[in-house]
């Protein structure tokens, strides 16, 4: 009944087939469900008990809890006839993957690891066997199979569903965490969801719908940064009042959220404790949702900035630079099967596996990290910004928006680099240059440095990619630096993790989760924790970030919250600062790869550019051409190719005993890679055409 990777090879009792049993041990093994015509089963028995959980953060490591069972609290269920089950023998471990969390389960005792295998299946093959017989019935989840929920359990269940979708009920949504060690495994109540679901579904869709239809109304209305008539007015008015057009915005949003309010009242046999709850304590949540498209206050620059800069700013902004606005060709649909490709890695880092070239975007990694400078304003701001904390509220914004262009993105990967292959990017009109280098193809490494008049900014990273049955996980391994020469803070962070969910079926979406810790290496005045949220069952929590800023002596300064994918605010809501709003997205760009405008132009390469750059850069990658260009089976004709050149390089180096040299970056102290300032020096003198590069492609 399970798929093992590797499959043994059975011998009769030699050492070989003994290695060969415990690889197999060592190895995760998928647990096939129901196959054949759906037909009546036998009713499972319950099986109930504590199992280890593990967790990444903020306590790391396996747990057993169960205070809350005593309680009666119910924190969460998931239906195991629609989770990817696999199971690692030696480990005694159970990984479920639900699409929306993976949950990593441990057993301690070696039979109750087996009784608990046992019970998992028959209850995986009798809900997929009730499925396929009731496939249009839409279950709703029941602490206890022998009874039904009440109206008023029913009520409060989708109430909670429901308030998910005005982005503002994070509190009220939020009774339990849904990833507990307490394991019950029980048959779902099935029956139909309570009538006012739709009617309460609607009822918000309208209500959000409005508020998206005033913010477009709102943002028509609003000066834009580029004009010049009144530019003294416009960079002073920055910090004053929020426009009267907001204001009143305000009250009308908030007199749409009391409609919705009192219709809940109106709701014929409706909870009255809940209807009591969303009146008094969602005051808070639904503030916070006004704030966040009314009473923030817009930042353009700084005010410390100099007119200079200004300057700088305002003949950008009219006399860009021209680059294209579109790729040459959409993105392609994709008929491979995933399913094929990472059967037999349940568990494993996929860093090493061939992937088809259907499944990646025109982009590599090294362009990727490029892109977490499409926001590097906020460090300018930074720069001249006087207050410690102040500042450090901008370089935490910065490090959010490293994640803003992902939201798009989870349909497909970038490229791999190959080893010794370059990439620059040089923004005069973003005031920054940059460049980055593959210095390590196992493990694989990618540097990268950036240098501007305001700041310096570099970080060598490594991933983990690792694929749980439905989702796959994305583990950083790294620490970014950015300095601020004005003041000599030299700031640090590490990344988050990310997990890409429905990679076989369904729309694909990402999440990032985890704890970012920002400290200046320099000075102990004050530090930066972010917390990236976890997506929780039954709440609107999906894409949210807060964090505080700390003095030496752990007291809060400044809070920031928001979405890292949509803002950034700093303060309390309702009078919140926006400190950061992500870019508009380009037209269609659903049909070219889910890229911002600032993705469009990373890979673009005009006449004056080609004999400037070196033969290792990135935009002469043949594979990489061809996919943005439309032709796929040409790009993966190419892709092979370049991958065997690698191995043939790669080989030579290790007959005769030598190992790749980087040429632009070298090994610091610390051992990570940074920048060895040679890059930009031989660009200009004797120029790239000049030097020996090896060949890539």
């Amino acid at each position: 009944e399970t798929m093992a990777t590797p499959s043994p090879t059975h011998s009769d009792g030699s050492g070989s087939s003994k290695h060969l049993r415990n690889q197999v041990r060592d190895s995760w093994e998928i647990v096939e469900g129901f196959r054949g015509v759906p037909a009546s089963m036998r009713e499972p028995d319950r099986q109930e008990g504590f199992l280890l959980k593990r967790r990444k953060w903020p306590m790391k490591g396996w747990h057993k809890r169960g205070a809350d069972l005593q309680k009666g609290k119910l924190h969460g269920c998931i239906d195991v006839g629609l989770s990817v089950m696999s199971i690692k023998k030696k480990a005694m471990c159970i990984d479920l993957d639900t699409e929306d969390n993976i949950y990593h389960l441990k057993v301690k005792a070696p039979e109750l690891f087996e009784e608990w295998v046992s019970k998992l299946r028959h209850h995986r093959v009798f809900r997929q066997n009730e499925i396929a017989m009731y496939p249009h019935e839409s279950p709703l989840f029941s602490p206890h199979a022998s009874s039904s929920p009440s109206f008023g359990d029913s009520l409060r269940k989708v109430s909670c569903r429901v308030l998910d979708l005005t982005q503002s009920a994070t509190r009220l949504c939020d009774v339990a965490e849904a990833r507990r060690p307490l394991v019950s495994l029980s048959l779902p109540h099935r029956g139909p969801l309570s009538p006012i679901h739709t009617s309460l579904k609607s009822a918000f869709s309208s209500l959000v719908a409005e508020r998206d239809r005033m913010r477009r109304t709102i943002d028509r209305q609003a000066p834009q940064p580029a004009q010049v008539v009144g530019l003294k007015t416009a960079y002073a008015s920055v910090s004053g009042t929020p426009p009267q057009n907001k204001v009143c915005a305000t009250r009308q949003l908030r007199c749409s959220f009391t409609q919705v309010t009192c219709y809940y009242q109106e709701c014929p046999g409706g909870s009255h404790s809940l209807v009591h709850q969303l009146s008094n304590e969602s005051k808070a949540s639904i503030s916070e949702s006004i704030s966040e498209f009314f009473d923030a206050q817009e930042y353009l620059l700084s005010s410390s900035s100099s007119e200079n800069e200004v300057r700088h700013y305002m003949l950008s902004a009219l006399t860009p630079a021209r680059r294209r606005s579109t790729l040459p060709s959409t993105s392609p649909t994709s008929s491979v099967s995933l399913w094929n490709i990472l059967k037999n890695n349940i568990g494993k880092d996929l860093s090493k596996v061939a992937m088809p070239v259907q499944l990646n975007e025109p982009l590599n990694t090294l362009q990727r990290l490029c892109e977490e400078l499409e926001y590097s304003e906020l460090l300018d701001t930074a720069n001249h910004t006087r207050d410690p904390y102040q500042r450090m509220v901008y370089v935490a914004t910065f490090a959010i928006t490293a994640y803003a262009s992902t939201y798009h993105r989870a349909g497909s990967k970038p490229f791999n680099p190959v080893l010794g292959e370059t990439y620059e990017c040089d923004r005069p009109d973003k005031s920054f240059r940059f460049i980055a280098e593959q210095v390590s193809h196992h493990p694989p490494v990618s540097a990268c440095h950036s240098d501007s008049r305001n700041f310096a900014f570099w970080q060598d990273v490594r991933w983990k990619n690792k694929f749980w049955g439905k989702s796959m996980e994305i583990v950083p391994m790294g620490t970014t630096h950015v300095t601020l020469p004005a003041f000599g803070d030299h700031y640090e962070w590490n990344k988050v993790t990310s997990c890409i969910h429905n990679i076989l079926s369904g729309q694909r979406w990402i999440e990032h989760y985890g704890e970012m810790s920002i400290k200046n290496r320099n000075s102990e005045a004050c530090q930066c924790k972010v917390t990236f949220v976890k997506a929780r069952s039954w709440s609107s929590t999906v894409n949210e970030i807060e964090g505080v800023v700390t003095d030496s002596n752990g007291k809060v300064v400044h809070s920031i919250f928001g979405k890292w994918h949509e803002s950034v605010f700093q303060g309390d809501p309702p009078l919140a600062t926006c400190i950061w709003r992500a870019n508009p997205m380009p037209v269609n760009q659903d049909q070219y790869y889910g890229f911002t405008q600032f993705a469009v132009e990373l890979n673009e390469l005009d006449s004056p550019l080609r004999p400037l750059l070196p033969p290792t850069d990135t935009r002469f990658r043949p594979d990489q051409r061809l996919l943005e260009e439309g032709n796929t089976e040409g790009a993966e004709e190419q892709k092979q190719r370049i991958e065997r050149l690698q191995r043939e390089r790669r080989k030579v180096l290790q007959d005769n005993n030598m190992t790749h040299q980087p040429r632009f970056f070298k090994k610091s102290d610390n051992d990570t890679w940074v920048s060895n300032n040679a890059y930009w020096e031989l660009r200009r003198d004797p120029g790239f055409s000049q030097i020996d590069f090896p060949l890539l492609w």
